[in-house]
């Protein structure tokens, strides 16, 4: 690929949709690429996008893997590592979650503020690449608060109300039982999902500066608690995607 992208877009479950807004200049399917995760979770196209918005060089994955698909979690965040050797100084997430704020409304968007690890394992854990950061990475500025910031000015330009929040991530693939996602809330969450986390955490060893946002699809909030399916998680995200995109 002859391309340097200066900023990289994880588009997650239903949010894949925001690279038709790219003007894409390359394509290649993680199938193309000898010993990479490919993505197996409907919603999620499993390629590499390069192109351009409003002129910036991107690298957009439309579709990432999940540690619940029974990929290695270096594997996992492989994507990350090798969007950063390409160039990127920017990582910008995007995921649908379940809301455990009582003042969230499903199709609300959830600037991510911090994160929380629960069951997840680090992608760390094993011998330190020094060429790719340090043994012990700070993790005191996980989400960037300039990007947050800029985020929050322009949704203040479109007359657009965002929320803002952490992330808690955990394996999967099981929805949230009503007790867990009353936990999670006792623990300081405002959503739950279960990507992004690895992801971050390997952004900062790397120093990639990163930025996210969630769908928030669902509730779990005592009351609001439905059955949910995947089906729903994409339909709800799909609402919502023009506010997203105008954001990023």
């Amino acid at each position: 690929i002859k391309f340097q992208p200066k900023v990289a877009l994880i588009l997650g479950s239903g949010l894949g949709d925001y690279a038709e807004t790219m003007q894409v200049e390359e394509t290649m399917e993680y199938t193309e690429i000898e010993g990479f995760p490919v993505s197996t979770v409907a919603g999620h196209k499993g390629r590499f996008l390069f192109g351009y918005v409003e002129g910036v060089p991107v690298v957009a994955m439309q579709g990432r893997v999940h540690f619940y698909e029974g990929y290695p979690m270096q594997d996992v965040v492989l994507p990350v590592r090798l969007m950063g050797m390409l160039g990127a100084k920017i990582v910008m997430l995007t995921n649908a979650a379940g809301g455990v704020n009582f003042d969230f409304h499903p199709g609300d968007l959830m600037l991510i503020t911090d994160q929380i690890t629960t069951a997840v394992p680090s992608p760390l854990i094993g011998p330190n690449i020094e060429e790719l950061g340090v043994r012990f990475p700070d993790m005191s500025e996980a989400y960037s608060k300039e990007l947050i910031r800029k985020a929050d000015e322009i949704a203040e330009e479109k007359a657009s109300k965002v929320q803002h929040g952490v992330y808690i991530g955990t394996q999967g693939p099981t929805f949230e039982t009503p007790a867990e996602y009353k936990m999670f809330r006792i623990w300081g969450a405002d959503a739950v999902g279960m990507s992004t986390v690895p992801e971050v955490i390997v952004a900062n060893h790397c120093g990639i500066k990163c930025f996210g946002i969630s769908v928030i699809t669902d509730l779990g909030v005592e009351g609001k608690i439905v059955e949910v399916s995947h089906e729903e998680v994409q339909k709800a995200a799909d609402a919502v995607q023009p506010l997203m995109a105008e954001i990023m």
